[in-house]
């Protein structure tokens, strides 16, 4: 039979076989590409490929006398990864016009009649854009033949691979926040949902109703009952994602509470130890407006969630974990749908729900620092009662608490409120009276980390040339240095009897401690350009009280791309593992990855890789 000028022979199969490149073929046959035409489709051992049989006089399409292979047949790829397919279905000719699916080339002209008496199947993967390689968009490959036997082979073998690709998820618990950013949220779940459908994955997805209403159920799951899915996601932004992050971590992290100076407590005029598990206590903490936040006030459960894992002369006990950190298997996912989501772009590189959904389904993975915040006294007058939270991305006070405070009078504004409340908090030009703390550490042999030719040799205030950062990307040689400690352990950067505390004192407009780099819209290189996303250091960003002309300089640097907000006299910057923080005098309120925490005096380590994420990082 000649369609279009090709011969096609539905017989055409061959297995096992040896291609040009010397890579033994699963299976090999003639099929139909749409916009390109026949093609010998291979499946090999790692992916597929295909060869258009178009030849300069077998092509039919002739311009001025000039004959050309088809458009999309020379520019269209000619392999695909089994690692970067995603689904593979048959497709019946009557839902294949009424699909919105993009595919992988534009429309030729002349191929129409090749869809007449064939049956389809479409191989489901993605694009990354050209400009933008971290924004990926969906593709579709579809291949036709007459014989619908031999599209339902091509399928069951692909399957058959794509079950062989370690990681990906079969079973996830979605939460949604319908009012995330512009309240979106449950919109662009539905947007991203057939891909996960196409993928043959299984969710069990809640709208959240009520603030706290995700931590609530996160917190009460049992073992069992999380260990039946493969993933939690969240469809919101960086706060709502913090929630989610502090329910699950809250009765299922066993570590230390963060080492301390050993002067900390005594200016607290207290003599007992905080350190010790007092099983007779009353949490009795008083909750003001700001407690009502339900992540504050549940008392449900062990505030600490983990004090008990030391003796009363302070040593350590190594407790039974039925789940470790960081959990391999049951990895967290952001879909955004904030008004920042700094932490996805971060991540991906991209905000972009479809692209967060592609780094899911195809079972990326990452691994996160996160910060142990706790929080030892809610104000000056009240008693010591170590209240922890976790932290992904940021943990800022001064400035970014205020803004934060001030921007949830306009929430019905959505995400500008922040530019709002942003201006009149920086006209007001508060600062507040503190002294931090922070450990300048030695690195070991088995912690240090590569900076450039060098090692990394002192945690110290940095003032880096540009052509000094080292960006966090895929694949980064900082990140996968794989940690030498357990997460039920201080980190060996604390623990380091080298280990040493320095401490600021004085007026600040901003207390901030950056985990990963925290880039966004508005700070396209984000707060600290080089900050990298699991290599156990913090970065502590202390603004001193300064001129207004001053601070409006360098917040306008934030907001360049290659801008160098650093770089001021009346700014602090240190990278280290761990910070305390004694607030003195009038006081503002912490922000945690957007969401609120009202401490005078607290205590931060950083766990390095403490979560994994659906994601394979930056491509830069």
């Amino acid at each position: 039979m000649e369609i279009n000028g090709s011969v096609y022979n539905s017989g055409n199969i061959s297995q096992r076989n040896v291609d040009a490149e010397g890579q033994t073929s699963v299976l090999s046959s003639n099929l139909f590409l749409d916009h390109v035409g026949e093609v010998t489709l291979t499946l090999n051992s790692d992916g597929l490929s295909w060869k258009s049989l178009y030849s300069l006089d077998n092509d039919g399409s002739t311009c001025l006398g000039i004959k050309f292979l088809p458009r999309m047949a020379t520019k269209m790829a000619t392999k695909l990864k089994f690692s970067d397919i995603y689904a593979v279905e048959i497709i019946d000719s009557d839902m294949i016009q009424e699909s919105d699916l993009p595919l992988a080339a534009e429309c030729f002209v002349g191929n129409e009649s090749h869809d007449s008496g064939m049956n389809h199947f479409m191989v489901h993967t993605f694009q990354k854009s050209k400009s933008q390689p971290c924004l990926w968009s969906l593709a579709v490959y579809k291949f036709g033949n007459k014989d619908l036997q031999t599209c339902q082979m091509w399928v069951n073998k692909i399957n058959d691979s794509l079950s062989k690709e370690v990681g990906r998820p079969k079973n996830l618990l979605v939460f949604v926040h319908p009012m995330s950013g512009k309240g979106n949220g449950r919109r662009i779940w539905e947007t991203v949902a057939p891909i996960f459908s196409r993928a043959k994955i299984n969710t069990k997805v809640i709208v959240t109703q009520r603030a706290g209403h995700a931590f609530d159920v996160m917190t009460s799951a049992t073992n069992e009952e999380l260990n039946s899915y493969d993933g939690v996601l969240a469809v919101g932004g960086d706060g709502f994602f913090n929630e989610i992050l502090n329910g699950f971590l809250s009765s299922r992290h066993k570590a230390p509470f963060p080492r301390i100076p050993s002067d900390f407590f005594d200016a607290l005029g207290n003599n007992s130890n905080p350190l010790v598990n007092d099983p007779n206590g009353a949490d009795s903490e008083s909750h003001n407006n700001i407690e009502s936040d339900p992540l504050l006030s549940s008392s449900a459960h062990n505030e600490s969630g983990f004090s008990h894992l030391r003796t009363n002369d302070g040593s350590h006990i190594e407790d039974q974990i039925e789940n470790p950190l960081p959990n391999q298997r049951l990895r967290l996912g952001i879909i955004p749908a904030g008004s920042t989501d700094a932490i996805v772009i971060c991540t991906t590189g991209a905000r972009d729900p479809i692209t967060s959904a592609l780094h899911i389904v195809l079972g990326k993975k990452l691994c996160l620092d996160v910060a142990q915040v706790v929080r030892w006294k809610t104000t000056s007058t009240s008693k010591i009662e170590p209240r922890v939270r976790y932290a992904a991305s940021f943990a800022g006070y001064g400035f970014y608490g205020d803004v934060i405070t001030e921007s949830e009078k306009y929430r019905w504004m959505g995400p500008k409120r922040y530019d709002y409340a942003g201006t009149k908090v920086f006209l007001k030009h508060r600062s507040y009276e503190a002294e931090v703390g922070y450990l300048e550490v030695e690195s070991e042999k088995d912690s240090s980390i590569l900076d450039g030719s060098r090692m990394f040799s002192r945690v110290r205030s940095l003032k880096r040339k540009k052509s000094e950062r080292i960006i966090c990307r895929a694949n980064c040689d900082v990140c996968n240095t794989k940690p030498v400690y357990s997460s039920t352990r201080i980190p060996p950067a604390i623990s380091s009897p080298e280990a040493r505390w320095l401490k600021s004192k004085g007026r600040f407009l901003s207390v901030g401690a950056a985990i990963m780099s925290n880039r966004n819209e508005r700070a396209p290189d984000g707060l600290v350009a080089d900050a990298h996303l699991s290599d156990g250091f913090l970065h502590l960003l202390l603004i001193k009280d300064c001129p207004h002309a001053l601070y409006l300089w360098h917040l306008t640097q934030l907001a360049r791309k290659g801008g160098n907000p650093l770089n001021f006299d009346f700014v602090e910057h240190h990278k280290t593992p761990a910070f305390t923080f004694t607030s003195i005098g009038k006081e503002s309120i912490w922000n945690l990855d957007g969401e609120l925490f009202q401490a005078h005096k607290l205590s931060a380590q950083v766990f390095r890789g403490l979560i994994c994420l659906f994601a394979s990082g930056p491509e830069v």
